[in-house]
């Protein structure tokens, strides 16, 4: 199971790894690469290279050469080892049918301004998290069971809209653990988040699950909503006013003849 599952993993991320390889820089940086492990390496190409090896022998590397590789190989380890773990361990994004709204950085404030008789849930999320692809599944179901008119579902990518984080005070910082957050908007304003915040700034530990349903109060917004929307629908229409006919006294037909 050990060996399976990084085979498993990198054959997953073959075609993400292909694009990423495609574009030239990466092109251009491994053909160097490449180049010169040829020309040091190559007997005819590696004899007239200069070498301070003790045995003289101008096709290996020397102790410079050694301890420079091992320098450069271990920055980029440190710099790439979050990327190449999402790249490879990550869950696959979820495709499957939901009923949320996407919002970008200029139209969510316009869709909590539009209307406040609507409640919105709205999830806050980074791609690269694995809580939020963990979530999503969940929160598209509680999207398909309680959406209605006046209940919604929306999301925003806060690791794309960096501004959107700020205004709505969301840290996509890993050390904070806030991502994913749901924010519940009644009357265009916050009415409460989960996770909650505390004094450092840092998530209180909640664990996103079907217990939004119960800390959302979510069956109780559901039929409430349901019972604005059908007042909203039953309102009677002003019945248009019938014409009466007038009628002429016999007094006025004598006269008139």
């Amino acid at each position: 199971m050990a060996v399976l599952a990084p085979l498993i993993a990198l054959v997953y991320s073959v075609p993400r790894l292909s694009r990423w390889l495609a574009q030239p820089y990466y092109l251009l940086s491994a053909l160097l690469s490449a180049a010169f492990l040829l020309v040091r390496k190559l007997p005819p190409l590696c004899h007239g290279l200069p070498t301070q090896r003790e045995d003289g022998n101008p096709c290996d590397f020397d102790w410079r050469e050694v301890e420079i590789l091992m320098f450069l190989s271990a920055i980029v380890m440190m710099k790439n080892r979050r990327s190449m773990f999402l790249m490879t361990c990550k869950p696959p994004l979820y495709m499957g049918p939901e009923y949320i709204k996407y919002f970008n950085d200029k139209t969510i404030d316009e869709e909590l301004e539009r209307d406040k008789r609507v409640t919105w849930i709205v999830e806050f999320f980074a791609n690269w998290s694995n809580d939020c692809q963990s979530f999503a599944p969940i929160y598209a179901d509680l999207s398909l069971k309680y959406n209605c008119t006046g209940l919604n579902f929306g999301k925003v990518d806060v690791g794309r809209y960096t501004d959107v984080s700020t205004r709505y005070k969301v840290s996509t910082s890993p050390l904070t653990k806030q991502l994913p957050t749901l924010i519940l908007f009644q009357g265009g304003k916050e009415a409460m988040r989960r996770p909650q915040i505390d004094k450092k700034g840092r998530a209180v530990s909640w664990t996103f699950s079907e217990n939004v349903i119960r800390e959302f109060n979510l069956n109780e917004l559901y039929q409430r909503a349901k019972k604005l929307s059908k007042a909203g629908d039953n309102i009677p229409e002003e019945q248009p006013v019938a014409s009466t006919p007038t009628t002429v006294s016999d007094g006025e037909n004598k006269k008139d003849k």
